[in-house]
């Protein structure tokens, strides 16, 4: 059975009604990626970064997987499926897809801002966090996410997942956001690779074969691709 790695973006969870910050001239829900996505913006006021959290978890709540993503969980039948994400949503986990590496956090963790970093799981029946709730050590608790300036932990194993492709998909991302763009770039050089954005075509080269429409139009096509 083939390895199929698959990285997806923003455009994934779109047809799911979570919406991205490029969609909305550099702001996310109203707010500045820089008040609510950078640690500045933590710094500056944590009681907003928190609320924007809480409400982000709220939206993730009511959405569902779209068709894409179960499509996706349903390749396991047919490839040994390895999903990288650049969402913080855990849409690809409901859908089924039982191996997802996720980049930039997810929402429904938090962790502490003290030594360790521990990370724990939200219940979704409890999910708001606010100024004062704390770690068992003591230390304030803040969304799991990747902030810009940070440093992306999982970006080695996801070079390494990459690296082991015998087929790379890549779904709804500008691949204009780095590390995570460069990934591709790791891929075996006899790897075929297929990109599903209704965008982009234009920065690919030669070896990357360009399906022009959205996530689930264009699964439906790449699996027509694979015979299936």
């Amino acid at each position: 059975m083939k390895t199929l790695v698959v990285l997806t973006g923003a455009g994934m969870s779109a047809e799911s009604g979570i919406a991205t910050f490029r969609d909305t001239g550099g702001l996310w829900e109203e707010h500045r990626v820089e008040d609510v996505a950078t640690p500045e913006g933590w710094m500056r006021n944590p009681d907003l970064v928190l609320r924007f959290y809480n409400e982000r978890r709220r939206q993730l709540l009511t959405a569902k997987p779209n068709a894409g993503h179960l499509m996706l969980a349903d390749l396991e039948q047919n490839f040994r499926v390895r999903i990288i994400t650049q969402n913080v949503d855990n849409l690809h986990e409901r859908a089924g897809s039982s191996k997802v590496l996720h980049l930039h956090g997810e929402l429904m963790k938090v962790r502490s801002t003290g030594p360790g970093a521990e990370v724990f799981e939200l219940q979704p029946e409890a999910c708001d966090v606010k100024a004062g709730d704390c770690c068992p050590k003591g230390f304030q608790l803040r969304p799991h996410i990747v902030w810009f300036g940070e440093a992306v932990p999982e970006i080695e194993p996801a070079i390494r997942i990459v690296s082991e492709a015998d087929i790379l998909l890549i779904i709804g991302t500008s691949l204009q956001v780095y590390p995570a763009a460069g990934l591709m770039h790791y891929a075996p050089a006899d790897c075929p690779i297929y990109y599903i954005d209704p965008q982009g075509g234009s920065m690919l080269s030669a070896r990357v074969k360009h399906i022009a429409k959205k996530a689930s139009e264009g699964l439906q096509d790449f699996r027509k691709l694979m015979g299936l």
